[in-house]
């Protein structure tokens, strides 16, 4: 592992350093990137040694927020990512931001940045995940009916074969359920399970449980 596995273009922001700083840089953001899903609390370590080293680096910063909020340390999440946005400019991750403030017990200020102008900006994944978790955020105020409508969105028949088709489609079944939709909600956990091409989600079994099978 040398660090040059990182993109170029990440490979590219870190020029500004020495050449023996950028590579030490870039092994621990390696590192960061292989760690973060088996294990986090690793991935974070990596990346905020990665932070002392070049905090002042919009990369660095992103990927340090993005291995605190996967270590579940939202406070540092949030100061991470709002300094990497500071930097760059990018809303790409505001939705990770506002899951961060529900995380914090704050889902107001979640449905705050739901309202983001910047919002707009995002991709189709990156607008269908704000949704999601303005929604959350709405079960979180106990208002599940209103989640439940915030989830309504012509998305939810998408035909596309992405990732964020499943999420939503299973997010939505899981707002009826908890707003008492049982019939509604098995038929879109099925629907999940249908765009879930990946067994991401557990939507099949949610469907069986709530048919009783």
């Amino acid at each position: 592992m040398t660090g040059r596995e990182l993109d170029e273009e990440i490979r590219s922001e870190l020029s500004a350093l020495s050449g023996q700083m950028a590579a030490a840089v870039a092994r621990h953001l390696v590192m960061a990137q292989r760690l973060l899903d088996d294990d986090p609390q690793l991935a974070y370590e990596h990346a905020m040694a990665a932070r002392r080293k070049a905090g002042r680096i919009g990369v660095v910063r992103e990927a340090a927020g993005v291995a605190a909020y996967m270590a579940g340390k939202y406070a540092d999440a949030l100061a991470e990512l709002r300094a990497a946005r500071r930097m760059t400019g990018s809303p790409e991750y505001l939705p990770m931001m506002a899951d961060a403030e529900r995380g914090l017990g704050r889902p107001r200020r979640a449905l705050d940045l739901s309202h983001d102008p910047a919002v707009t900006g995002l991709d189709t994944a990156g607008r269908v995940e704000m949704l999601i978790v303005a929604a959350g955020a709405r079960r979180d105020l106990g208002d599940h009916d209103a989640a439940a409508v915030s989830l309504q969105v012509p998305e939810l028949r998408s035909n596309a074969r992405a990732e964020w088709v499943a999420r939503l489609r299973y997010a939505y079944a899981d707002a009826l359920l908890a707003a008492g939709r049982e019939k509604e909600a098995r038929r879109w956990f099925l629907r999940a399970a249908e765009a879930d091409i990946d067994d991401e989600t557990d939507a099949a079994e949610r469907a069986a449980e709530l048919s009783g099978d």
